[in-house]
């Protein structure tokens, strides 16, 4: 289901994590799900947010938690789901700050390619679920991969934005060098939490300035 089909950037800075051994417990975890359950994204779509965001092009990485676990919603990038799709609370909340932060029109599509052909890394801590049940693949080994992905990022780039939305996204601020890079935290946008200080975070401008302030092209944030 993921012999890594990875645009070739990651798979050169990710080579070592797919030799050991947790990823491929992790491989055959998925094989055995696979065969007995539905797991959303599809397989083609697990690594979706590499293939879209190469090693080379990251500027911003948004950090989500785990897939969405409803029908034709998960695609493989974080909080974004296909076109068509009726936007998920966080999402429409996302675009609500998105409005009032930068100005954009509420968006036609849910789905936010636009942003990772930006540069925008949208990954989620845990990259597969079973469907309609949240958390199902948590700590089966996705955590690890993912920690080391931010570690990599922080260690090999510079300038980066990390958007860190919730407590668990939070946390894995310890794995970025805040010297090197912005890090953005912020309550989680679900409705749980969005009032406690998601909504007027301003993430958009101020990833944007930062990125002008280093002389590097602002995000194009509006879809």
């Amino acid at each position: 289901m993921i012999d890594p089909k990875i645009d070739s950037s990651w798979k050169e800075v990710l080579f070592d994590e797919f030799q050991k051994p947790y990823f491929e417990e992790l491989k055959r975890f998925l094989v055995e799900e696979k065969q007995r359950h539905t797991i959303y994204p599809h397989g083609s779509n697990v690594f979706a947010a590499f293939n879209n965001t190469p090693f080379d092009n990251v500027k911003v990485v948004i950090l989500g938690q785990d897939p969405y676990h409803g029908a034709n919603q998960a695609h493989g990038l974080a909080f974004s789901v296909n076109d068509g799709v009726p936007f998920p609370p966080s999402l429409q909340n996302i675009f609500k700050e998105l409005r009032d932060d930068m100005g954009c029109d509420m968006p036609k599509s849910g789905n936010l390619i636009k942003w990772a052909k930006e540069g925008v890394f949208l990954i989620n801590a845990v990259l597969t679920v079973r469907a309609a049940e949240a958390n199902s693949h948590k700590s089966r080994g996705w955590e690890i991969f993912t920690d080391a992905v931010i570690r990599l990022l922080s260690e090999k780039k510079e300038n980066l934005v990390f958007i860190l939305w919730g407590a668990p996204a939070g946390a894995k601020a310890s794995l970025i060098n805040a010297k090197k890079h912005l890090i953005l935290k912020a309550p989680h946008p679900s409705p749980l939490s969005s009032y406690r200080g998601f909504f007027g975070s301003k993430p958009f401008s101020k990833t944007n300035d930062f990125l002008k302030e280093r002389g590097l092209k602002p995000i194009e944030w509006c879809l």
